[in-house]
């Protein structure tokens, strides 16, 4: 099996959220009011429709990985090979917290406002990691 490049994967979104500072950044309104049909694309497809200059992690046959920022804050732009690869690296990082924006074979991950602003220009899927650390005002269910 090769669960050594998602954990590495997940190890390396875990670092992103923790040098983001995991600050929440409060309500959004708009939630699923105006999402677009999800994009697909390779990395660098996905990266010019948000207008980020990808810097690569990771550039395997089974990920490509890359550092994106978004004013003052960074997230993690990855794309997958397979299905089972992109579920099973999702799977693995959601341990470490943070919200996930899925699209078919692609995940964005960073903090909550930021997510749900990619998610106004590629769509996708909203999913919220398990958060072992209590700094967020929530009590998750």
């Amino acid at each position: 099996m090769r669960l050594t490049r998602p954990m590495l994967a997940a190890t390396a979104a875990a670092a992103v959220l923790v040098l983001a500072g995991c600050a929440s950044g409060g309500g959004a309104d708009d939630r699923a009011a105006d999402v677009p049909e999800t994009a697909t694309g390779t990395l660098e497809h996905l990266a010019a429709e948000v207008k980020c200059t990808p810097n690569m992690q990771t550039d395997a046959d089974t990920i490509r990985q890359a550092l994106c920022k978004k004013g003052e804050e960074k997230y993690v732009l990855a794309t997958f090979s397979t299905d089972r690869g992109q579920r099973e690296w999702i799977d693995t990082a959601k341990d470490y917290g943070g919200y996930y924006l899925v699209g078919r074979r692609w995940v964005a991950v960073g903090h909550q406002d930021v997510v749900e602003a990619l998610r106004g220009t590629l769509g996708g899927d909203l999913e919220v990691g398990t958060d072992h650390s209590a700094h967020s005002g929530h009590s998750g269910h």
